[in-house]
């Protein structure tokens, strides 16, 4: 089989898929790995100058990309992701709710404004896209949600109470969302494990950083991720892959 047939037959040629938290980890994976297999990849993120180079490079290798600078803070950057992908492609196929943060820390500490960050971002900027995104797939009479937990949605350890809250509403809105979502439309709830992406950056609490670092010896590159994500929206129209959870084999 040659590598064009490969890529007809992934069922991800010609998807138009708008991707969050697309500039880097593992929503940058996504991006590229689904560009690569046909997709037409509509990036959103704050960071304009890393998206800009990210549909730089798949337009160089022949890909096709858009990309706006998006807050999944704010529902009306979501609104206009997805008005981007109509607008550039002609339709939205798929919606991988990737953006997130992770600025743990012990309770005691009182890092309320990491809390709120965490609840913008991980819970609303979910239902932010699933707002933008939900009367476009009623109206197509198709459409498929990513959305991306964690296995902190699993098991809770210190330091991480606020964060894993924020990945079990996830799972739970994700299952609601796949309960009312009929037999026209897809939902995905993919929890990675130990992943080397930039969570760091978002720490707030520089002991507990460093020791983040350490687990990065074992963690898993983002690609592997975004293997399960090509995995879950290559499927038939009729199948849909519920869960998927994706950890490094060294992680307990």
């Amino acid at each position: 089989m040659t590598t064009n047939e490969n890529v007809i037959m992934s069922g991800i040629k010609d998807k138009v898929i708008v991707i969050t938290g697309a500039s880097s980890g593992i929503g940058e994976a996504t991006a590229l790995l689904l560009a690569e297999r046909g997709a037409k990849v509509v990036l959103g993120a704050r960071r304009l100058d890393r998206l800009e180079a990210l549909a730089d490079r798949i337009a160089n290798v022949g890909g096709e990309a858009a990309y706006a600078a998006t807050d999944v803070r704010r529902r009306d950057d979501l609104s206009d992701l997805v008005k981007l992908a109509c607008e550039r492609f002609g339709k939205l196929d798929v919606l991988v709710n990737n953006a997130g943060i992770m600025p743990i820390s012990p309770l005691d500490e009182l890092r309320v404004e990491d809390w709120e960050a965490m609840i913008d971002i991980n819970i609303k900027g979910v239902l932010y896209g699933i707002a933008a995104a939900l009367p476009l797939f009623r109206k197509q009479g198709s459409g498929h949600f990513v959305n991306i937990a964690s296995t902190a949605a699993y098991r809770i350890v210190p330091n991480m109470a606020v964060y894993a809250g924020t990945k079990f509403a996830v799972r739970a809105i994700s299952e609601g969302l796949r309960q009312e979502a009929g037999d026209k439309l897809r939902v995905t709830i993919i929890s990675p494990g130990s992943t080397r992406t930039n969570a760091a950056e978002t720490m707030t609490n520089l002991e507990i950083k460093a020791k983040l670092e350490e687990y990065r010896e074992f963690a898993m590159p983002p690609e592997a991720i975004a293997r399960a994500i090509a995995f879950a929206i290559e499927q038939p129209a009729g199948v849909d892959v519920g869960e998927l959870v994706v950890r490094p084999t060294a992680q307990g």
